[in-house]
């Protein structure tokens, strides 16, 4: 399993071996990292379990999250930049399991919005949100304000998986 802290076989960067954003072993790693967060969601009827990691430029964790961890109405993505707090996010990566939403029924802004307030400029995801809830959509927002959002769909059918409960129906 992968470790969010990075533990495990390292991949070689410009830091020395720490698992920098934007090399695609590092990318690899740590959007699982956020898949395997997205387990620990309690489970729903009615939302997706996804996990979110914040990684910095360097490689270091800021911050995580899952839906749900806190209260019945959150979302990963928000979570993880909640807890980032005052971080420089500009330099910042991103990983959620899921496209973060561009639309949703328990809070007034979506993760997109949140994540272009942020500073984010980096998402990378496993899959797009289907249409189960609310309309997807959130890659194609995020990029048209200036966020390049990266798909890594060889690990969409292990972020679906957590959520297969759902997609069964």
């Amino acid at each position: 399993m992968a470790q969010p802290d990075g533990g495990g076989a390292r991949c070689a960067g410009r830091t020395g071996g720490a698992r920098v954003p934007g090399e695609l072993d590092a990318d690899r790693h740590w959007l699982t990292a956020a898949i395997d967060l997205s387990g620990q969601s309690p489970p729903s009827a009615a939302a997706f379990s996804v996990g979110a990691l914040l990684v910095a430029a360097s490689g270091q964790v800021i911050a995580t999250g899952y839906s749900r961890e806190v209260d019945a109405a959150d979302h990963a993505e928000e979570v993880a930049l909640r807890r980032a707090g005052a971080a420089e996010l500009g330099e910042a990566t991103l990983y959620s399991s899921l496209e973060p939403c561009l639309r949703r029924a328990s809070r007034p802004d979506s993760c997109a919005k949140l994540i272009s307030i942020s500073g984010v400029r980096r998402v990378v995801i496993a899959w797009r949100e289907p249409p189960l809830f609310v309309p997807g959509g959130g890659a194609a927002w995020l990029a048209s304000h200036g966020v390049t959002v990266i798909e890594l769909p060889e690990l969409a059918a292990t972020a679906r998986a957590v959520n297969q409960h759902l997609l069964n129906r």
